[in-house]
């Protein structure tokens, strides 16, 4: 196995492991349930945001690998309510931000469980203040099952509370879901469903004891197997673990063979592949990325991997951004050459290229814009179908707004 890599090549590593290159499936052929399972075994969790003026955020990681699908054949996988017989096979938990896990990863965060609700306990009042609102929450969902915060019916459950405006049942059902006492039981509308633990997640996976040290080693060799190289600061972030907790995780997989050290040209840290990790020639691929996406969520890594500086903008006032509300980074072969801020008008039926950036001296490059353009807009034609969309309008600026514009008119 290779103890050097170029930097090209650790971004082909990066974008194999996360499974790009294999080809996307058509609208006459789109990707089904095994092909979803398998993407997920392979990344490991699909991060969860709210924001919607494209598509949700946990959708665009899917179709940017596999192509067409359809998401109510992912939502049958994460948001339906499960039972007891059928748990289902993924669940959530903050596990990078909000996420949606394997289910038989639920028991590697019990450590995290257990040290936030120590942690809740010394430093909110609120938690101390209401013990009483909390064993009455657990009461309430013995007794009548699955249900969203807007359905339990009690005086304190108003909007008016001290965190972020939440009502006193929000925020108790919020504090026991980060202890692991409740889980999702699915979403509607993307507000979510909450029960027990015990009426959702089987028995094996509750009662399973999994050490700290142990659960941080498998996390560990998750993130490893799902970003295929890294630093030990990449590995740490995939799941947000902390640097203390990985680095003896780090050197016990290297001593078992899992992770091999690698210098990477350009890095300025050392460096781990995992063993089962393909170094491609190439890779054939062009994608949209959401802003959560793993390959860009960790803005540093971006940087460092493909060269670009990228900050989400839907938290910055509109005279002061810059590319736009919800630029989305393009994906052409191994390196990221733009942004696209895109907008689903689904009253209109258009998907509106709200501004398009190509990166610096990409305009220089053979072909210029026009062929980064043919590129890209079969991609967002496929993008448009896929999202129900019956045209593209390009309505914003940038420096490829124009070339894209005149390869749809083509």
């Amino acid at each position: 196995m290779a103890d050097s890599l170029s930097a090209a090549q650790a971004r082909r590593v990066l974008l194999a492991a996360q499974g790009f290159g294999r080809g996307v499936a058509s609208a006459a052929n789109p990707a089904g349930t095994r092909q979803l399972n398998l993407l997920f075994d392979r990344i490991r969790l699909l991060q969860l945001d709210s924001v919607n003026v494209f598509e949700r955020s946990h959708y665009q990681p899917v179709f940017a690998r596999l192509g067409h699908y359809d998401k109510a054949a992912l939502d049958a996988l994460t948001f339906r309510t499960p039972t007891p017989r059928s748990p289902g096979r993924y669940v959530e938990y903050w596990a990078h931000e909000a996420a949606l896990i394997p289910l038989e990863s639920w028991p590697l965060w019990r450590w995290k469980m257990e040290s936030l609700r120590e942690r809740d306990a010394q430093r909110y009042e609120w938690v101390r203040d209401n013990q009483p609102m909390l064993q009455w929450l657990r009461e309430e969902l013995a007794t009548t099952g699955p249900v969203t915060a807007r359905e339990i019916e009690h005086d304190a459950n108003r909007r008016t509370g001290p965190w972020w405006g939440w009502s006193d049942v929000k925020q108790g059902l919020e504090m026991l879901f980060r202890w692991g006492e409740v889980v999702s039981a699915g979403r509607t509308r993307f507000e979510r469903t909450y029960a027990l633990t015990e009426h959702l997640i089987p028995a094996e996976l509750r009662e399973r004891e999994v050490t700290r040290a142990d659960a941080h080693r498998a996390l560990v060799a998750e993130s490893a197997r799902a970003l295929g190289v890294g630093t030990a600061s990449d590995l740490a972030d995939y799941f947000r673990l902390k640097g203390a907790d990985v680095r003896p995780a780090i050197a016990e997989l290297a001593d078992a063979g899992e992770l091999v050290p690698v210098t990477v040209r350009g890095w300025d840290q050392p460096a781990w592949l995992h063993r089962e990790a393909r170094i491609p020639r190439r890779i054939e691929h062009v994608a949209l990325l959401s802003p959560f996406d793993p390959v860009v969520w960790d803005r540093k890594r971006a940087e460092r991997m493909f060269g670009f500086h990228y900050r989400i903008e839907i938290y910055t006032p509109e005279p002061q951004r810059q590319f736009g509300y919800y630029s989305l980074p393009v994906l052409v072969d191994d390196a990221l050459v733009g942004r696209i801020d895109l907008k689903t008008d689904r009253q209109a039926g258009v998907l509106r290229v709200q501004s398009a950036w190509h990166e610096d001296g990409l305009d220089a490059a053979p072909g210029g814009t026009g062929a980064l353009a043919e590129r890209i807009v079969p991609t967002l034609r496929e993008i448009a179908h896929w999202q129900g969309m019956g045209e593209i309008s390009v309505t914003g600026r940038g420096t490829l707004s124009p070339a894209i514009e005149a390869e749809l008119l083509r």
